[in-house]
């Protein structure tokens, strides 16, 4: 018969309250401990392997939780400063129920349940505190996403005014919407778009108008949702690939985009990546000073070049006085 995993926050919460469990029964027999903390005495072992190597940032002997385990007992020597459980002051308290109410609002959030059970137990743990007024700023675009969500709850198609970050242009589309998520931290309309003949998603801050049609929603059968599991970006041996040399000062791109490969090279890094558009390559890497150099594709070469040349013969056009800004008086 398999063991029955434990989950990683049940392990979390009983490792935050096992140092000053231990702190206050030194040498106690771990068989029962165990018993008390309602664990086998095999888990209760790995869990104090695991808290051998917990402690303060250093990580040092002196940082480090020690204890001194005698056959069966077990005594904590060095607490590393967790020696009380864990418990939220009414800030903290206040805040999470405040985070938690606003991420129950969210759309496209799946765990709304959990995210509920865990405020009911706050809240009550909380008391009069989970009641307070409190002043709460909520996210620039709020607005916009509440009434997106209104007119898509009415169930009518949309006149959108959208701006296209990988192109860098502002078009007007037709929609029929299909459902509004959250995806890496930005809300996302989902909708049958009627100009592009496909299933499209449409950042809600990247939406600068919109006008609900008398006209009902009807996405065509091939209307399929995307699958944002892995992210909205899902780069494909499609697109075009490109290849920089990446100095310290932007290694930040490997961390922050989708990339293939990176391969150190003395003091640099070679990064290949996929982008949807050279369009918004061009201007994205134009931007990155010295630490981004741009090895291929040539296309991409090209139009770097002559964006550089129009630069460069902007500031070499006369001023329209005739007099040399450096030296006119």
């Amino acid at each position: 018969m398999s063991a029955v995993r434990t989950p990683s926050g049940d392990r979390l919460g009983r490792l935050l309250n096992l140092v000053p469990y231990l702190l206050a029964r030194p040498g106690i027999l771990i068989s029962e401990a165990a018993a008390d903390l309602g664990v086998t005495d095999k888990q209760l072992r790995e869990d104090l392997e695991l808290l051998w190597v917990c402690g303060l940032p250093g990580y040092g002997p002196g940082d480090l939780i020690d204890m001194a385990i005698d056959g069966d007992h077990v005594t904590i020597s060095h607490d590393a400063g967790m020696d009380k459980p864990l418990r939220l002051n009414p800030d903290e308290a206040l805040a999470l129920v405040v985070a938690l109410r606003m991420l129950a609002e969210t759309p496209g959030i799946g765990t709304r349940d959990a995210i509920e059970r865990a405020l009911a137990k706050i809240e009550s743990a909380a008391g009069d505190l989970a009641d307070a007024p409190v002043a709460v700023r909520l996210p620039a675009n709020q607005k916009k996403l509440a009434a997106v969500r209104g007119a898509v709850d009415s169930g009518h198609a949309l006149r959108l005014t959208y701006y296209t970050a990988a192109r860098d242009e502002t078009t007007d589309r037709v929609i029929d919407p299909m459902r509004m998520l959250m995806v890496g931290g930005f809300n996302y309309l989902e909708a049958w778009c009627r100009r592009a003949e496909a299933t499209r998603l449409f950042r809600i801050d990247r939406i600068d108008g919109f006008t609900e049609l008398d006209e009902p929603s009807a996405p065509p059968v091939g209307a399929v949702p995307h699958d944002v599991t892995a992210g909205v970006f899902r780069p494909g041996p499609e697109l075009p690939l490109v290849t920089l040399r990446v100095g310290r000062g932007g290694r930040w791109i490997t961390e922050y985009y989708p990339v293939e490969e990176v391969v150190k090279d003395t003091t640099e890094w070679l990064v290949t990546m996929r982008v949807t558009d050279l369009g918004w390559a061009q201007r994205f890497l134009t931007g990155q000073g010295r630490d981004v150099t741009v090895i291929g594709p040539p296309e991409l070469l090209d139009r770097i070049r002559a964006q550089a040349a129009t630069a460069l013969d902007q500031y070499a056009a006369p001023t329209g006085l005739g007099a040399d800004p450096l030296t006119a008086g």
